[in-house]
């Protein structure tokens, strides 16, 4: 089985078409935070994930860095640069031991505009992004700090029921639990408000911290509390 069969984009194509795809593609293995691309970097693969996970952040010139997202196996990175042939426009770190399958600019086009139902997809995933990205822009216009955390708690989190041996069905779960200092990377601001938040938060019972992760116990709450900061 070769590893295009493993990335869902691919599934439209033919047989043939797959045979020929698995000639470009080339795998390659990387460690656990080792880095994939780096910002502004010149070269315009696309990058299918094939095994692992990646991260995807924006570092600015201070050191200060903001998680963009996480991406999974199956999912792809890296089309920007092969559309418009500019740098990169943000860094991706291997999350753990990850296998990767590029394919080239040229190739990636090719398959693109001959291939309808691909480029579909691409276009509907470009699209998820774009919203999700102006989402985090709104949050960051309009919330406050503690409010964007609860947004990003409710995000990562899962229902607890999903978890074997879980809680209440109206409770929900991070796990494993976030370091502070991702969190904080993700809604902009440093570790320490992050830190005291959740101190805070858990003090109010509505947090709680178990050995599976980091549970929500009143989910309500956190969602009364940032509809009120949107009214």
């Amino acid at each position: 089985m070769g590893v295009s069969n493993k990335i869902p984009l691919f599934d439209a194509l033919s047989s043939k078409q797959r045979a020929s795809l698995e000639k470009r593609l080339v795998s390659r293995a990387y460690h656990e935070n080792e880095l994939i691309l780096d910002f502004e970097d010149q070269s315009s693969d696309v990058l299918f994930i094939v095994s692992g996970k990646v991260r995807i952040l924006f570092r600015f010139a201070t050191g200060r860095e903001v998680i963009i997202a996480d991406l999974a196996e199956g999912e792809f990175f890296g089309e920007l640069s092969a559309i418009d042939g500019k740098g990169r426009s943000a860094n991706v770190t291997a999350l753990q031991k990850t296998e990767i399958a590029i394919l080239s600019a040229t190739d990636f086009l090719e398959i693109t505009t001959s291939v309808p139902e691909i480029a579909e997809i691409i276009l509907k995933t470009l699209v998820s992004r774009i919203r999700a990205l102006d989402m985090r822009f709104s949050e960051m216009s309009v919330l406050k700090t503690n409010e964007r955390l609860y947004v990003e708690l409710l995000r990562l989190s899962v229902p607890r029921r999903m978890i074997p041996k879980g809680g209440k069905s109206d409770q929900r779960i991070i796990s494993p639990p976030p370091f502070h200092h991702h969190l904080a990377a993700r809604i902009g601001c440093r570790r320490e408000v992050v830190s005291r938040e959740l101190s805070s938060m858990m003090k109010q019972g509505i947090l709680e911290k178990s050995r599976g992760g980091l549970v929500i116990l009143e989910v309500a709450r956190l969602e009364e509390r940032i509809a009120e900061a949107l009214n």
